[in-house]
């Protein structure tokens, strides 16, 4: 089930493209994450001061505090052979820098993970 909580966020300078392709990943992982079991992703839009939020949660496997410390590292990976690169959120995360934004991750075993993208409302600063 995808559930929406779209706040009122104004307009942010960036590349569309490369946006799209960071969302696309945290939600194409977060369904992974959800296996076969049936569970919620969760994608929440917000202005925080000078900054656009966007959080794409799930209620799936989680990870370990192993992982997460690796996860954004270029060719890591937890799927099995042949089903990922490891190349997906080591690609965010550039693309989400060279805007000016960070991304972070919280999680916790057996109770799901939340992907949070911040982005500068005056644009990228590199």
């Amino acid at each position: 089930e995808l559930q929406r909580d779209l706040g009122d966020i104004p307009e942010v300078r960036c590349f569309p493209q490369q946006l799209n392709q960071v969302f696309l990943n945290l939600l194409v992982n977060a369904a992974h994450a959800l296996g076969e079991t049936r569970g919620v992703i969760m994608v929440k839009t917000e202005q925080e001061g000078d900054w656009v939020l966007v959080t794409v949660s799930d209620t799936g496997c989680g990870m370990s505090e192993e992982v997460q410390r690796r996860i954004f590292e270029p060719f890591f990976t937890t799927k099995e052979v042949g089903k990922g690169t490891g190349l997906g959120l080591s690609i965010s995360y550039d693309i989400i820098r060279k805007h000016g934004g960070q991304i972070t991750v919280e999680s916790e075993l057996g109770k799901g993970s939340c992907f949070t993208v911040r982005l500068p409302l005056e644009g990228s600063r590199s």
